[in-house]
């Protein structure tokens, strides 16, 4: 199982919680804008009330003076009550007329700065006012009109007025609309995304070659969620892996082994032979090889009888392995009565060594043998050869058939001996 690289932990990629915090953020401000468009209108319904009832309320607080100063003709009191409605900040034009239509007092802006379509849209219906004023000279009498009052609004006061209020109605939404991103991607983070990323480390952080024993992450309150049923199909999935390498390793070891001596087959042998002289011939280091063959094996298969064979054979695969047990060395069933031991950086002197202990562990053995040459035990013939590859310009296939070579001239010498190439 190998990890893909956009496994790691660390990469150059906007992580989960920031695309998320984006889109939060992206979906909270079209909403703060819409529902933004929303209250600017409902606010602009509430300032065309609040402008019409504040004036309206003004225009009745002095009504009852402008009355008095229309009926006794007095401009100073009419002016009074112009400037006191002038200084309101909001209006542009304020006059008071007698009954004849002439003007008492009057107050107006000089120039009025133009206003945008908006404004005109929003507030030119309520901009101009005009009350007539009625007089009540005794209680007995009726009240009579003596006068108006007219007032008119300044557009670009609403309007600035108008402005401040949406900008901050709108940075108000602005502010909410981060509150609320910000404790979405908070709450998302803390209950989706880091659960994700423990998986995502457990992943990452699994042996390739054991992955059915990852660092499965306990879900707590994801157990029953889609992010608990994520962590049992990836727990499934990585079994399943598991499976898979150790049938693949259990099928390795079976074509790689020998089924009745439970050592290296000839497969083997070939493979780790060929491996182990190029690497000789890289190092410059000595490469010896050791054929075994027990004695007269066949004569004991037909006296004795094959189970007994068989056993004779494990014991000797069984001495072997206790003289030969370097991790780098090797002993393999070469076919029939025949074994082979390698020994990667042994020079000949070496490999005579082990040989000839090789011979005596055999002999300890102590199995009858009725045809023996000459102990009436098991013996074997061994043949052994040694190069270093680097320096020699042959082969492996030359090294094993010295080896070879130097069996049977053992064989040929009367058996139950060690044989090497001088």
């Amino acid at each position: 199982m190998s990890l893909p690289s956009g496994m790691d932990r660390q990469t150059g990629r906007s992580s989960l919680t920031a695309k998320q915090a984006g889109l939060t953020l992206a979906i909270a401000l079209l909403l703060s804008i819409l529902a933004g468009a929303v209250e600017l209108a409902l606010d602009a319904r509430a300032m065309r009330h609040e402008i019409v009832s504040d004036t309206r309320y003004r225009l009745d607080l002095v009504h009852g003076t402008a009355a008095e100063a229309a009926f006794q003709l007095n401009p100073d009191l009419a002016t009074q009550v112009v400037e006191g409605l002038f200084n309101g900040g909001r209006v542009a034009r304020v006059a008071i007329t007698d009954d004849f239509g002439r003007t008492m007092a009057t107050s107006q802006r000089e120039n009025e700065p133009v206003s945008g379509w908006l404004a005109h849209t929003l507030f030119d219906d309520i901009l101009h006012y005009q009350q007539t004023l009625n007089y009540q000279a005794g209680s007995d009498n009726p009240a009579q009109p003596v006068g108006k009052l007219e007032l008119t609004l300044a557009l670009d006061r609403l309007a600035r007025d108008f402005t401040d209020r949406s900008l901050l109605i709108f940075s108000l939404g602005v502010a909410k609309s981060l509150a609320i991103a910000a404790l979405l991607a908070l709450v998302f983070h803390g209950f989706v995304t880091r659960p994700l990323l423990r998986v995502h480390a457990a992943i990452a952080d699994t042996d390739p070659r054991q992955p059915g024993h990852w660092p499965k992450p306990a879900m707590g309150r994801h157990g029953n969620d889609e992010l608990g049923h994520l962590v049992e199909s990836v727990d499934q999935l990585l079994l399943a892996f598991q499976q898979g390498l150790d049938q693949r390793d259990q099928l390795h070891q079976i074509s790689t082994m020998d089924g009745l001596t439970g050592i290296a087959n000839r497969r083997h042998f070939d493979t780790f032979i060929a491996r182990e002289w190029q690497r000789a011939r890289r190092n410059g280091h000595a490469l010896s090889v050791i054929f075994i063959d027990i004695d007269h094996f066949k004569e004991f298969n037909d006296h004795y009888g094959h189970v007994a064979g068989d056993d004779t054979l494990r014991a000797i695969a069984e001495a072997l392995t206790r003289v030969v047990h370097r991790a780098s060395d090797l002993v393999a069933r070469y076919g029939g009565e025949e074994f082979v031991c390698v020994l990667p950086d042994t020079d000949l002197e070496g490999a005579l060594r082990v040989a000839e202990r090789i011979h005596r562990e055999i002999r300890a053995l102590d199995i009858p043998h009725a045809y023996a040459t000459h102990t009436g035990r098991v013996t074997a013939s061994l043949g052994v050869a040694s190069c270093a590859p680097a320096l020699d310009d042959i082969g492996h296939e030359e090294l094993m058939a010295q080896a070879d070579s130097q069996l049977y001239r053992a064989k040929r010498q009367g058996r139950d001996r060690v044989a090497a190439q001088i």
